[in-house]
């Protein structure tokens, strides 16, 4: 059984595993011992934080195999993006150049750099491990994150977010960047993708143009992949158009790979949970859940078969669910059926 929870120091090494097999273009997971171990840190110091509003906090989540007890993969949210740090993206837009003497009307995209998200929250930092990518662990993963906002709305914006991976080649190259590069930069699309997650980002508001960029201007390659998507983050990307996420122009100024947004409350995920009292027993139900306890410190998320009784708002969970849930008899649970 798969198993959600808040990161511990003691996940590190895990940590770090998944940052050297995550890629390139995986920004929120730099291979860089010193911010991975901040980034842990920050977390547990999130997780116990009282707050009203969202703020700076980060909240990253491992998944676990309950059995064996390794580190599956890694999923998280960040409260409100921006405000400790400037956050970037480039929108897309359209020009008019019109001339009635002339009788010329062509309509042009243009991109503007911003910061268009700033308070908005993020999710990120999803990577399942290629041999736990089975079954309903990947929803999982992914959907764990709007339970713990269906239960918890004041710790997250209305809006929600996801800067989707972009298209790079083997080596880690980007086409867009590459024409970046060449203009603007003097260092490779790595580097400068190891820089941000690393969270150096002055070179960004140095170098970056301020003016808009005419999409026409730029290399083939580069407009090919504007507002595309890694091969690996397709599956990712339908999950989330599944739960409403749309792309409303907006791509990130390394990759050119969309980012996407929902409001808190249309996420169908958030829509369509609901809770339930636990009662721990055998049972026959073969119905699947995505099942979180009510708990924000210690939250914990599963996926398994429950029985739902409506007429009196109770759910049958077996002795290892509800163990794996860290929750008693008469204690509340969030499940959202599959």
């Amino acid at each position: 059984m798969l198993v959600i929870r808040p990161i511990t120091q003691e996940d590190y090494p895990a940590l770090h595993q998944c940052a050297v097999e995550s890629g390139h273009g995986f920004t929120s997971l730099p291979v860089n011992e010193e911010q991975l171990r901040n980034r842990i840190d920050h977390s547990i110091d999130s997780f116990q934080k009282d707050v009203t509003e969202p703020g700076v906090e980060g909240y990253l989540m491992v998944g676990q195999d309950s059995v064996t007890g390794e580190v599956t993969g890694t999923t998280g949210i960040e409260a409100a993006v921006g405000l400790d740090s400037p956050f970037y993206n480039y929108h897309i837009s359209k020009v008019v150049h019109f001339s009635r003497k002339l009788d010329v009307h062509n309509v042009v995209k243009v991109l503007t750099f911003g910061s268009n998200y700033t308070g908005s929250t993020e999710i990120c930092t999803l990577f399942l491990r290629p041999e736990y990518r089975e079954g309903l662990n990947g929803r999982l993963m992914s959907k764990a994150r709007f339970l713990m906002m269906a239960e918890h709305p004041h710790r997250f914006s209305d809006t929600i977010f996801a800067e989707m991976r972009g298209v790079s080649d083997k080596e880690g190259e980007s086409p867009f960047w590459k024409w970046l590069q060449k203009h603007f930069f003097s260092i490779d699309f790595t580097e400068a993708d190891y820089l941000t997650g690393i969270g150096y980002k002055g070179f960004i508001a140095d170098l970056m143009p301020k003016l808009p960029i005419y999409v026409s201007l730029l290399s083939k390659e580069a407009q090919a992949v504007i507002g595309k998507v890694h091969d690996n983050t397709k599956p990712a990307l339908k999950l989330l158009e599944n739960e409403g996420f749309r792309c409303r122009g907006y791509v990130d100024i390394f990759d050119a790979g969309p980012t996407v947004e929902c409001d808190l409350r249309s996420i169908e995920s958030v829509r369509n949970s609901f809770k339930a009292k636990v009662i721990i027993t055998e049972h026959s139900s073969s119905q699947q859940y995505l099942i979180a306890n009510t708990s924000f410190e210690n939250f914990r998320a599963t996926a398994t078969t429950a029985a739902y009784d409506k007429a009196t708002d109770t759910v049958h969970l077996t002795p290892e669910a509800a163990e794996a849930l860290q929750v008693d008899v008469d204690d509340y649970v969030r499940l959202l059926a599959q």
